[in-house]
């Protein structure tokens, strides 16, 4: 096990300058026109795939650091070039957690490379979890997948909402419902495969932020899948659901494993450095701002109002990183989050992304009001993490629940 250091190794700080040099010189450039687009910049991810950012090999290398601190370095220097265009590029990971929280040996070495495909041809994948009226309350879901003995075949009915790459993906990971009686304890996730018949693409969807990438429903008809396509496989699924049924009866503690839950808690402190990286892009435009506009003489940042903004700023993102940092090496060494860690570190981060925008916006003033100046972008972008991947309230009641000792539902 890694012991926590706050100083990156060598070859960390090789990935971090090499991630760094690829968001100021590939994604910067192109942040506006996409944003203005609002389509998929697969010329970009394309870039990303043959330089080795958009692939399998450079995920499983910063997933399995064992320090913890691979992904949210990288989705920080991500993420500091620009939202949109990052999620675009790494929004086929939460499929691939999904995948790697839930499935077998067999399920990882299968479907994760159909994800990413290669340089020459890339691929995108989705995790669908919400739906429309089961986003924060999961045990609302109405998805259902039902067993067919006779073929061995899953037939999955129902419609998904706010999937990232949903409809466009070559490989969708989705999550159903396959006993109601149970609430969120009766989910399980399953891989549709390319080309599946009954899935299709419903409404894309227009958004405040983040508008390169692609938001949509996934409609699911009569969708059938192997039964190789359950994660995990129904031996284990039947398992769980036998436990779960056993603590209902007596009354006892929940303690069963979701599966759409194990995929939040393994990504939140990745959500959070993502929101690490926003904040910090904003926060250095702003400075570099105050240290050239002059008013009434001097540089604004000689105004003590907007010198203190700035050291605010700057605590909060420093903060939000630590915590980050702190639930990623956590989760790497095996600790658990017994004071929701992981949630700490999202909630924390999210809310210093939207404060520290804004507050860019307003150092800049007129200027930063308008879209010459990449801050408007990046205060749009960042009310999103604050939303998706479990809004703040949500880890609120998270955090209160762990610390008083409720079970989480």
């Amino acid at each position: 096990m890694a012991e926590f250091t706050l100083e990156l190794n060598d070859d960390q700080k090789q990935v971090r300058d090499w991630l760094h040099g690829f968001a100021a010189d590939v994604i910067r450039p192109a942040a506006s026109e996409w944003d203005e687009r609002e389509e998929t910049p697969w010329p970009v991810i394309q870039e990303a795939a043959k330089v080795g950012i958009y692939s399998l090999d450079f995920y499983a290398q910063q997933f399995f650091d064992p320090t913890g601190l691979g992904i949210p370095m990288a989705m920080e220097e991500l993420f500091w070039g620009d939202a949109g265009i990052a999620l675009s590029i790494v929004g086929t990971g939460l499929a691939a957690v999904g995948v790697l929280a839930n499935g077998t040996e067999e399920q990882i070495g299968t479907w994760i490379p159909q994800m990413y495909g290669d340089a020459n041809d890339v691929k995108v994948a989705a995790f669908c979890s919400s739906e429309p009226d089961a986003g924060s309350d999961v045990a609302s879901m109405r998805t259902r997948a039902v067993y067919d003995g006779a073929k061995d075949e899953w037939v999955l009915n129902g419609t998904k909402t706010w999937a990232t790459n949903g409809g466009i993906a070559n490989v969708h990971v989705v999550v159903a419902v396959v006993d109601a009686e149970l609430g969120s304890k009766g989910h399980a996730s399953f891989i549709v495969p390319p080309g599946t018949p009954g899935l299709s693409q419903g409404q894309k969807f227009k958004k405040h932020g983040i508008r390169a990438s692609h938001t949509a429903e996934v409609v699911l008809e009569d969708v059938r899948v192997p039964g190789h396509c359950l994660l995990g496989g129904k031996e284990k699924l039947d398992q769980r659901i036998a436990r779960a049924r056993e603590r209902a009866a007596s009354g006892g503690g929940e303690r069963v494993k979701n599966a759409a839950m194990a995929t939040f808690e393994a990504s939140r402190p990745a959500v959070g450095a993502m929101a690490v990286g926003t904040a910090r892009a904003a926060y250095e435009v702003a400075l570099d701002y105050a240290k050239t506009r002059t008013q009434f003489g001097r540089p604004i940042i000689d105004n003590q109002g907007i010198a203190f903004q700035l050291a605010d700023m700057r605590t909060r993102i420093d903060a939000a990183r630590l915590l980050v940092w702190r639930a990623s090496w956590m989760a790497a060494a095996g600790k658990p989050f017994e004071s929701a860690e992981g949630s700490m570190s999202k909630l924390y981060a999210s809310e210093t992304a939207k404060e520290v925008t804004a507050q860019a916006v307003q150092i800049l003033g007129g200027n930063g009001f308008t879209r010459e100046y990449p801050v408007e972008r990046m205060h749009r972008d960042a009310a999103i993490y604050t939303i998706f991947e479990g809004t703040s309230e949500i880890q609120r009641l998270v955090i209160a629940r762990t610390l008083s000792g409720m079970p989480i539902r």
